[in-house]
């Protein structure tokens, strides 16, 4: 407002002229913001005029509303009342637009994989991201004691459940500190346990402090627990093949392909008891399967026949 001149509790005007109207066009016509990044500010912007207005210190909002009935995705950008019936929404806000989640396709996984081939920590922490679907810092807190050799350990199984608990003292950091129980396949559990009998102790070996993580640096330390280590190591490889890669969006890639795969699947209901899209939200340790069901859209808008046998495939491009 300063910038331009502008008196924020001006607040005359129709809701073309208005103050919040304008800092909308302005961001969304000659900075070039992300439509969705702009309502996010306005929903700020808006607080703090209707607290303004609380305060007495302007006499009217900068902006309308209108009432209508609230649904759940309303409340990005607008006040329920009391009985939970009613929303008002502000007419400043600009029409929101669906961004699907980005996810890889098989050639963009064989890639990435291709580019950390010469460091064999970088491609299993890889791996692991795309086969787990865990977030960064699940991964950075990873605990090497939830490995075994599937062999020896009386898991006939094809899909072995490993329980992360915050509270077992091994160190594993969820979000929320909720813990809930992942599926590892059989296949990659032996992968992983020949990792940490073969590969692992040469990093250990490094730091005279013996540390529980699964994956640790070049120092033989951990990475920190947010994971930005991993972050950039993700984006890293990601750059040398041309792909904005990061831990998120091999998340999405787990959770669409493994979502694809379990629907066309007929054996996977009976193997695992429950729903596709529930045995994905357990994955994934989302609080609602709604937060979920947004890759059940992502398929039903793209996703094609070759989105199929993810876990089977990338075990057996790594075989070969």
């Amino acid at each position: 407002m300063e910038a331009h001149e502008l008196h924020w509790d001006h607040v005359r005007g129709s809701e073309e002229s208005s103050l919040v109207a304008a800092y909308r066009n302005y961001c969304l016509d000659q900075i070039g913001l992300d439509r969705n990044t702009v309502r996010q500010r306005l929903i700020y912007v808006c607080k703090f005029y209707e607290y303004a207005l609380s305060q007495q210190w302007i006499d009217r909002l900068p902006f309308g509303s209108e009432d209508r009935t609230a649904r759940r995705k309303d409340a990005f950008l607008a006040h329920v009342d009391a009985s939970g019936g009613k929303a008002s929404a502000r007419d400043v806000m600009p029409k929101k637009r669906r961004d699907w989640p980005k996810y890889l396709s098989k050639n963009e996984i064989k890639a990435l994989l291709s580019a950390a081939a010469d460091n064999p920590h970088h491609q299993i922490m890889i791996r692991f991201s795309l086969q787990t679907g865990l977030r960064r810092e699940e991964i950075a807190t990873f605990p090497a004691a939830y490995i075994m050799d599937p062999d020896r350990a009386g898991h006939p199984q094809r899909n072995i459940q490993i329980p992360l608990d915050p509270r077992d003292g091994h160190g594993i950091r969820t979000k929320g500190s909720a813990p809930r129980a992942i599926y590892i396949s059989r296949r990659f559990m032996r992968d992983l346990h020949d990792y940490v009998v073969h590969t692992r102790g040469l990093r250990a070996s490094l730091c005279a402090t013996e540390h529980p993580n699964l994956f640790l640096n070049q120092f033989g330390t951990p990475y920190a627990d947010h994971g930005k280590g991993i972050e950039r190591i993700v984006r890293e490889m990601g750059r040398r093949v041309g792909i904005h890669a990061h831990p998120h969006l091999l998340r999405h890639t787990y959770a669409t392909h493994t979502l694809c795969a379990a629907q066309r699947s007929e054996r996977f209901a009976a193997q695992f008891g429950m729903d596709p899209l529930v045995f994905v939200q357990n994955q994934l340790g989302h609080a609602s399967i709604q937060t979920t069901t947004v890759y059940l859209h992502l398929i039903n808008e793209r996703a094609d026949a070759a989105v199929l046998a993810y876990d089977d495939e990338l075990n057996d491009w790594m075989a070969g």
